[in-house]
């Protein structure tokens, strides 16, 4: 038997919550630039149609599921993560402000990158975002590799310096430089959930 959906609509000739695709469809079909998408449980949809299209449209229904979760993620935090097409490949990475999904700051692409060292380069810019924004919130990240590198101050990519990621390797080295000049507060960078809480805000939902 198939699992129960729920499916938000946002946008369509009827907005709220159904519980078949059948019913869903007539409220969308047709209608230019509709807005909806399944969830997994009747509390996500709920918390979803709450919450504004966008931070679903191209994601994986998981995003938003913290909220529901009987243990929430600190706030108000930071969440980052990062994207790369191939291993190497080009690499991007963003921060999200945790409850609102708003985008804080994006960068990238570059070539000849791993997710990892994207991963890497993501919480050590946000740590000096938030010293430059006098900030002073928890950070989140889905990778332990990254969170280990930051720790240590060390990032342990075996990926080859080359001339066409020669400015990945000067941002790596910029950000060990940063990291052995400061010291990190206790519980500073903390692992996202994702089995708890579903995908972490700043995913870019290309998986």
């Amino acid at each position: 038997m198939p699992k129960q959906k729920y499916y938000v609509v946002w946008k369509g000739r009827k907005t709220g919550i159904f519980t078949s695709w059948t019913e869903c469809e007539k409220h969308v079909k047709g209608v230019a630039d509709a807005q909806f998408k399944a969830f997994e449980s009747e509390a996500e949809a709920n918390a979803a149609f709450l919450s504004k299209y966008e931070q679903f449209k191209g994601k994986v229904s998981s995003h938003g599921k913290w909220k529901t979760a009987s243990i929430q993620p600190v706030l108000p935090s930071i969440c980052v993560d990062a994207a790369c097409s191939g291993s190497p490949g080009k690499v991007e990475y963003r921060g999200v402000n945790t409850d609102t999904g708003e985008e804080i700051f994006r960068v990238g692409p570059y070539v000849h990158g791993t997710n990892n060292v994207g991963e890497f380069l993501a919480i050590v810019h946000v740590l000096t975002w938030e010293e430059k924004h006098n900030s002073h919130v928890t950070i989140y990240s889905d990778s332990e590799n990254a969170i280990s590198w930051v720790t240590t101050g060390i990032c342990k990519t075996k990926l080859e310096h080359t001339p066409k990621n020669a400015v990945l390797f000067a941002l790596i080295h910029s950000a060990e430089n940063w990291l052995a000049e400061n010291e990190l507060p206790e519980d500073k960078i903390l692992k996202w959930d994702t089995k708890l809480w579903g995908e972490n805000p700043a995913d870019f939902g290309r998986k």
